[in-house]
Parts: structure tokens; sequence; C-alpha cells
């Protein structure tokens, strides 16, 4: 059982990375926009690209690669809570495609701000939801259903993970787990993800020190009589 506790510790600091940045660009948001009416074409391009880099990260967590493969192959315990793990991950999904389908089509009604706020809340609120029922329900249900010898595999490949991840650090290449592929988000293709060590939300104000650079916003261009 030490490896499996040695596992869910790993998983476990990998959760708390991806929850604070939930909660940070969460709270970001909620005081920013709460002093607008209107919205910058600019502050709604930073809200796709960050929720979308929000969600691959989710997406690609040694939980999802190596965690829920292994229980689906142990036990049915926990298909229920899997069948609710997916509903949480779609209502997020929904979330990126429906701005990214309002900035592709320019769309800037009255009240967009608040409308976009409430709409990162709920994506925010979903992903937050499955990280912690994750870790009160999925983690005990693994504990009990997966033996030894497959926990032992799983520790072998978070290793084998964090090395790859290493090296590709090291010589500037792709962090991405081996065979990802990028998920497709409508109406453009999302960028391929990165590891989770290297997810760069960067909050204004904020300057992590694993943060890469990023071009600067384009233009802040209002919506037209938004000034008026």
């Amino acid at each position: 059982m030490l490896t499996a506790t040695y596992t869910l510790v790993a998983l476990s600091v990998e959760q708390a990375h991806i929850r604070l940045s939930l909660l940070s660009f969460q709270k970001y948001v909620a005081s920013t926009l709460n002093r607008q009416q209107s919205l910058t074409l600019s502050q709604l391009e930073y809200a796709c690209e960050t929720l979308e880099r929000l969600y691959q990260a989710c997406h690609w967590r040694k939980v999802e690669l190596y965690l829920i493969p292994a229980l689906r192959q142990a036990t049915e315990r926990a298909d229920q809570l899997l069948d609710e793990l997916s509903r949480l991950n779609a209502s997020a999904l929904a979330v990126v495609r429906r701005l990214k389908h309002n900035l592709e089509q320019g769309v800037q009604d009255d009240g967009a701000a608040q409308a976009v706020r409430e709409s990162i809340d709920n994506f925010c609120t979903a992903l937050l939801q499955r990280l912690e029922k994750e870790e009160k329900e999925l983690f005990a249900i693994a504990r009990s259903a997966i033996c030894g010898e497959a926990w032992f595999a799983i520790a072998n490949k978070l290793l084998a993970h964090d090395a790859k991840v290493a090296e590709a650090r090291r010589s500037g290449g792709d962090a991405r787990p081996p065979d990802a592929e990028p998920i497709a988000i409508v109406p453009r293709q999302a960028p391929p993800a990165g590891a989770v060590t290297e997810l760069d939300i960067l909050i204004p104000g904020q300057a992590p020190a694993h943060a890469v650079a990023r071009k600067p916003m384009r233009g802040t261009v209002q919506r037209a009589g938004a000034g008026k």
C-alpha cells in the first residue's frame, strides 16, 4: 500500500496546482469584470485563451492518463462516478466553445462582461467540483479496488512521465505527454497542451517563476457605442 500512497500523494500535488490556477483566474475575473458593463475584444480573447489552457491542463493530468484507465480495468464500481466527472468536463467544455464562438462572431452585447464573468465562474466551478470528487471519492475507490501490481505499474508510469517532461524542458522541446493530441474545440483547434507543471496562466500583476512569456494582447477595440 506504500506504492498506492505515494502515487495518490503525487497525484494530489498535481491536483493542487490545477486548483490554484482555477481559483486565481476565477478571482481575477470576478474582481475585474465586476467593474465593467462592456467587454473589449482583447479581454474576450484573453479569457478564451486562458480557459482553453486550463481545460487542456485538466484533460492531460496524470489522473486522466494513468489512474482512471487502471481503475476502469480494475472495477465497475467507479462507473457512475466517472460518468459524473465526464458531465462536469462537458459542462466546462461547453463554456469554452460558447465563448470562442462569440469571439469568432464578434458578439458584443450590453451586459457582456457580466455574462462572460458568469460563464467563467461556471467553468471554474465545474472543474473545481471535478477535482474535489476525484480526491474525495475516486481516490478512495482506487485505493481499495486497484491491486498492488497495478499501483506499481502506475507509479512507474508517473516516474517515466516526469522524466520525459524534465528532458523535454532541458532540450526546449514539447513537454506534452507522449502521444498526446490537441483537443478539438470548436470553432478552431486548441493548441497542443503542455505539461501541467508548465501551465502559464498569467494573471495581471503576478509573475510566476515558471511562466512562459506571451505576446502582448491585441488592441482593445471596444464594442461600438460602448464608450457613449
